[in-house]
């Protein structure tokens, strides 16, 4: 059985890779679970990521190393629920602004006593290869939980969102973020490197794994001088990015 991502983040030598989907295609998934990435978050809040789609595109990552993570429309326990019991190595949480907010992510994807997930592995055991009565006592408890921090709370709440106990992964995102201190996109703005900088800080005082967007070989690279364990982008970006150039070759 391929090491789980849980297991990945808690060895501290690891550098890791994701990939974000926002196209609703089984055989993309399957081609870059193939070409080596540790992780595939589906993007069920701003890709037109359907259930259907979303549960062929978990199956697909089956006999790879690469764990299927879903990134839920908001934090709720319903999303939490339909994405684990489809079979997915955990959960992507958006928008969380307070301590309230992580723990309330923890929860939802767990079993009671220590959490409100509802059993109901029907479709999950499988993907798992287990035994349905096993899952909640094996593979429930290598699912992955995955902050984004992304929000002007999250930067004023974040030592007391590191607190919480619970989370796998940290990932800053860089777009909602600096839309939300009113520089969308301009990532070198002073406003936007000092939040991003008290973001690092609290979570590498932590010594929880942080993970960032890095489009470039250049700024992974700087990410992973920073202290970042896990780097990637956007299938949806790669692929604008390799057909325009491809369209170069043809060219003078």
């Amino acid at each position: 059985m391929a090491m789980s991502l849980k297991a990945k983040l808690a060895d501290r030598s690891r550098l890791l890779n994701f990939q974000v989907c926002v196209i609703p295609s089984a055989v993309a998934t399957q081609a870059m679970a193939a070409a080596g990435t540790d992780c595939l978050i589906f993007d069920q809040e701003h890709g037109p990521v359907d259930f259907a789609s979303l549960h062929a595109m978990i199956a697909s990552t089956q006999g790879t190393a690469c764990a299927p993570l879903v990134r839920i429309p908001e934090i709720h326990e319903v999303h939490v629920k339909k994405a684990l019991d489809a079979g997915a190595e955990g959960v992507c949480f958006p928008l969380a602004r307070t301590p309230k907010d992580v723990e309330r992510c923890v929860s939802a994807m767990r079993y009671p006593p220590s959490g409100k997930r509802g059993w109901g592995p029907f479709v999950a055991h499988s993907r798992w290869g287990t035994q349905m009565f096993e899952y909640a006592a094996g593979p429930a408890a290598e699912t992955v939980c995955m902050i984004l921090l992304e929000t002007v709370d999250a930067v004023k709440n974040i030592d007391e969102i590191c607190a919480v106990e619970g989370v796998h992964i940290f990932v800053i995102a860089p777009f909602d973020l600096s839309t939300e201190l009113g520089i969308s996109g301009q990532f070198e703005h002073p406003k936007m490197k000092e939040a991003v900088s008290r973001l690092e800080s609290a979570v590498l005082r932590a010594g929880i794994p942080l993970g960032g967007v890095a489009l470039t070989r250049d700024v992974a690279q700087s990410l992973i001088s920073r202290g970042y364990r896990m780097t990637g982008g956007l299938d949806v970006l790669w692929l604008k990015s390799a057909v325009a150039q491809s369209c170069d070759w043809s060219k003078p």
